[in-house]
């Protein structure tokens, strides 16, 4: 066995008992493979027993894109797949990666099962925040009276009023968010699996530069659910006030539970 044959760098696990090649897609153009035991599959290459570090930031970013290709080329040919995440590397030939995948064969199968025939799908929803408080405005005479009045008022009493004003517009808007918040949230779930809400957006388009982010999810749909998910935030999506990022379908990675340990079989 030569060094680049002592480890596997394992993509996913697939739903399926054909041994075959996926082409030379991985990580440095490397040849990528199913390692199979019964009808469920590693998807891997062949590797160093060491991580190998990138030598440039801009390589990095290829191999993580190469990581995620495979994936999605895997879930084009085998539907149900359970994805790694970057630079999961295990030590140990082909028979090794079978002799983890037989001890671990029952949680992965229920995993796939439970996982079949669905994907996962990142929501987004942003707020205008000037059409939602002049549209807050016109719905509550308190403040539509106080700000139609501050112009025309003392300075001093004008500074005054328009504080509260401010104080009032903030808290309405706060209770009208958190209002709606709930509305599409119990939406969303109603046509989901599971849900995931999101504390942090990595990437936001250009789209909705000076637009504010209400709330964020990740979810895992059933595929027979995705048209009337994609229906429902459509809906949404035309409100004047509010705009929908819609995404996926992506392999389930907020969804799977990988618990089988590699280091012990490999």
């Amino acid at each position: 066995m030569t060094e680049t044959d002592q480890a596997r760098y394992l993509y996913l696990i697939a739903n399926t008992e054909e041994e075959r090649s996926l082409g030379d897609i991985g990580l440095g153009d490397r040849p990528v493979y199913t390692i199979v035991f019964q009808d469920i599959a590693a998807v891997v290459h062949a590797s160093k027993p060491e991580p190998e570090p990138a030598k440039s930031e801009e390589q990095a970013k290829q191999w993580i894109l190469n990581h995620n290709y495979v994936i999605d080329r895997a879930t084009e040919n085998f539907n149900t797949v359970l994805p790694f995440s970057f630079g999961c590397l295990a030590r140990g030939d082909d028979e090794a990666i079978k002799r983890w995948l037989q001890k671990n064969y029952g949680l992965y199968k229920r995993e796939l099962e439970r996982l079949k025939n669905s994907a996962e799908y990142s929501i987004q929803i942003f707020y205008d925040p000037k059409i939602l408080e002049k549209q807050i405005i016109e719905t509550i005479p308190e403040l539509k009276e106080i700000d139609q009045k501050i112009e025309i008022m003392p300075k001093g009493k004008a500074y005054i009023f328009k504080k509260k004003f401010e104080l009032g517009l903030k808290q309405a808007v706060s209770d009208h968010l958190a209002s709606m918040g709930r509305e599409f949230g119990k939406l969303i779930k109603e046509n989901s699996i599971q849900t995931i809400i999101e504390e942090k957006i990595p990437y936001v388009p250009e789209k909705y530069a000076g637009k504010k982010v209400m709330v964020s999810f990740s979810c895992l749909v059933a595929q027979e659910n995705v048209d009337r998910l994609g229906q429902s935030l459509e809906k949404i999506n035309k409100r004047e006030e509010f705009a929908v990022r819609f995404t996926g379908p992506w392999a389930p990675f907020n969804f799977v539970d990988l618990k089988g340990n590699i280091e012990d079989e490999t």
